[in-house]
């Protein structure tokens, strides 16, 4: 039996509601959230998977934890354009976390999604990190890539967040799984606000492996399926970008997913 705890605490780390179990736990946070709020959750095992939600509205995440535990930010103002005006709000919040059954996590799945992730998250895996965001702002970050959202038809707002690259030409994405992974197959889903957007004609997957893979992609915002060798990674990084003549010098990435199953 796996002890779980979920906490919600304040800016000064005052404990406002927790509830604790075995192996599965909800809390139910009938208040508010504040600014400097945030969610802690502890497993007290290391390096195993666990279902996560941290909020009803925003769903939950297969997530592997590698110190057992994860700290969850509420986001206020501008961090949180890039979420549903629905998560978060009100005074009544369900949070849950449950110890992952073992064909759950070593199905073959998309390996990348995860709806809990954010910026400071160094603990909790998958994780998306990058070289550059546009601006800085929460609705172009990188962690919009692995959030499950493919909406592409917009930008600047939910649903339509995206990995922004500020017109940078070396700008890299990486994805971190946290643990040995087999992957045999990637899903490019590119912005396409045009004519607002451009869009890239290639990209390159370096992998930790030190192998590196070209794909050739086209003008959509549809779903680009790329079946490739199989591979043991423990990340992938997107850098190479090379984007098409057309003038706008936006191109973004909506969404990436990665297929494959734990590592034997």
């Amino acid at each position: 039996m796996t002890e779980i705890s979920i906490k919600v605490l304040d800016q000064s780390g005052k404990t406002l509601a927790v509830s604790r179990g075995e192996n599965e736990v909800n809390l139910v946070y009938s208040a508010p959230y504040q600014e400097g709020d945030r969610i802690v959750i502890d497993t007290f095992d290391r390096n195993d998977h666990y279902w996560v939600q941290v909020d009803d509205a925003l769903g939950r995440a297969l997530m592997f934890l590698k110190e057992g535990n994860f700290v969850y930010p509420v986001p206020f103002g501008s961090k949180r354009i890039n979420l549903s005006p629905k998560v978060f709000s009100g005074s009544k919040h369900l949070l849950h976390v449950r110890k992952a059954r073992p064909f759950e996590y070593l199905a073959y799945r998309n390996l990348s999604k995860n709806v809990n992730d954010h910026h400071d998250n160094t603990k909790a895996f998958p994780h998306a990190s990058a070289n550059v965001e546009t601006r800085g702002e929460s609705v172009f970050a990188a962690m919009n890539a692995v959030d499950g959202v493919t909406a592409a038809a917009s930008h600047g707002e939910w649903p339509y967040q995206s990995w922004g690259i500020n017109q940078r030409p070396d700008a890299e994405l990486t994805l971190d799984f946290g643990r040995l992974i087999t992957m045999d197959r990637i899903v490019f889903y590119l912005r396409a606000d045009f004519p607002h957007d451009n869009w890239w004609e290639k990209v390159t997957i370096e992998f930790s492996d030190g192998s590196e893979q070209e794909f050739a992609l086209k003008r959509t915002g549809e779903a680009q399926e790329f079946s490739i060798e199989a591979r043991q990674i423990l990340w992938l990084k997107m850098k190479n970008m090379i984007k098409s003549g057309e003038p706008s010098p936006f191109p973004a990435l909506t969404q990436i997913e990665v297929y494959g199953k734990e590592a034997d």
